[in-house]
């Protein structure tokens, strides 16, 4: 598990072709790998990677076929900035909302524009996603743990205060990029218990019941 909250600018050092799925190595530029482990989570671009291999300033990890396909894990060319966070501490705080690293679906950015000292993004869904998206509500978008404005159809919009467009790659983001997002927990949750098969309610009417009212 993730916050959303992001820690270090890293970049794609790395990629090795495996068979149809990817080996790569991040620079993590300022993160603290000094109490990451092998097999440890870390965040890049909000898509969960394993690291199977350490250094000082970088780590390795496997990006599977499934990976590329549905996040933009894709587009990463040696040289790609990504946001990173290592993965969630219970003793931590809880900056963000609960992420869990697996990424829903890829957006597009449709505009950026000035609001004062900060931008406005407007962000383009699939239809798929866009009912788990509501106003005031949580979204994670490269990673990054941002408060919705507004939904209008499938198309939202966040603001970037100055200090978040700073420290992430938030800044490189153009309209027509596609990003990675990932909906809020809580909403998916809700939707698989509203659509579940219910139980059926229990009933005294039985076979031996039926035989002694006639029926047979």
């Amino acid at each position: 598990m993730f916050t959303g909250i992001i820690a270090a600018i890293g970049k794609v050092a790395k990629i090795e072709p495996q068979n149809g799925d990817w080996k790569v190595t991040i620079h993590t530029g300022k993160l603290d790998m000094s109490d990451v482990q092998l097999g440890d989570s870390i965040a890049a671009n909000g898509i969960c990677l394993t690291a199977i291999s350490l250094s000082e300033n970088s780590y390795v990890a496997d990006v599977s076929g499934e990976t590329l396909k549905v996040t933009t894990a894709g587009d990463w060319t040696v040289g790609t900035e990504v946001n990173l966070e290592k993965a969630l501490r219970l003793q931590d705080r809880l900056g963000g909302h609960l992420v869990s690293g697996h990424v829903d679906g890829v957006g597009v950015v449709k505009a950026i524009t000035q609001d004062g000292r900060s931008w406005r993004y407007d962000i383009e869904v699939p239809l798929e996603l866009a009912k788990y998206i509501a106003a005031k509500g949580s979204i994670c978008i490269n990673g990054i743990s941002l408060t919705v404005n507004q939904v209008k159809g499938c198309v939202f919009d966040v603001n970037i205060v100055p200090h978040t467009r700073q420290e992430t790659t938030i800044k490189h983001l153009q309209a027509g990029t596609r990003i990675n997002l990932e909906v809020d927990l809580l909403a998916r949750y809700l939707e698989r218990m509203m659509s579940a098969p219910q139980a059926p309610e229990k009933t005294n009417i039985t076979s031996r019941f039926l035989a002694e009212n006639g029926f047979k």
